[in-house]
């Protein structure tokens, strides 16, 4: 059986806002965005400070954390919010396609709490228009 998608984040990068730094230790660039989110178990946007921070260290090794709030309906139709904390880290420039994320997901859904917080989940991000989308998938045993 394959992993079966949740919900998918169509990111809308803040390109006049990104910032970056580049110095002994490394880079850092941060990458504002916004978005929507369509899935079986949510639907809903990309609250305003949403951000991906990419750390690439002196050896090339590279970190990306994108730390953002959604606000929408859950699957029973009750607003909610979903915290997303999204890591993954890569070896390669440019990154592979699609790259690998690991996710963690916190609610305020009665509905989706028990589901949401067994951190059995992993992303794929896609190259986008306006940014990636990035797709949530609930790992299966088979």
């Amino acid at each position: 059986m394959a992993d079966k998608l949740i919900f998918e984040v169509s990111v809308e990068l803040e390109s006049d806002k990104v910032v970056e730094l580049t110095g002994p230790a490394g880079k850092v660039k941060m990458l504002p965005f916004t978005g929507t989110v369509k899935g079986e178990i949510f639907n809903g946007i990309v609250c305003p400070g949403g951000v991906d921070t990419q750390v690439t260290n002196r050896v090339g090794v590279r970190n990306m954390s994108a730390r953002y709030m959604l606000s929408g309906t859950d699957s029973a139709g009750l607003p909610c919010h979903i915290y997303v904390d999204n890591e993954g880290w890569f070896t390669t420039d440019p990154l592979p396609r699609p790259f690998q994320t690991t996710p963690t997901f916190f609610t305020d859904s009665a509905a989706l709490a028990p589901y949401l917080h067994q951190n059995r989940f992993r992303g794929e991000g896609h190259p986008g228009e306006k940014g990636p989308t990035i797709r949530f998938f609930e790992i299966t045993d088979e």
